[in-house]
């Protein structure tokens, strides 16, 4: 059923990591609703609408990432491409920034 996509360590902790927020930001939405407030982002938002946009964020910079990543490799003389994990975590303290932030 999943043959189809490429299932590695990161990506399964990619995706895990996603599941793991909208879980936790679920049960923090019912303990405690969000107000709205203002913050870099150029609208007041609600923790909900911060973890939207910080999701898009962390979509954008994989991709963004996996589509350098092949450049990286001779700009900085490395032996191989860079690992996923170094995209994760970015992307993870994107989501954190906008989070706290945004």
């Amino acid at each position: 059923m999943l043959g189809w996509m490429a299932w590695t360590t990161p990506v399964a902790v990619f995706f895990g990591c996603i599941g793991l927020v909208l879980a936790l930001m679920t049960a923090w939405e019912i303990r405690s609703p969000s107000i709205m407030r203002r913050g870099f982002l150029p609208i007041a938002t609600t923790r909900g609408d911060r973890l939207f946009i910080g999701l898009l964020c962390v979509a954008f910079t994989n991709l963004a990432f996996i589509a350098v990543r092949t450049r990286l490799t001779p700009l900085l003389g490395l032996t191989g491409e860079p690992s996923m994990w170094i995209g994760l975590g970015t992307s993870l303290l994107v989501l954190a920034v906008v989070m706290r932030k945004g």
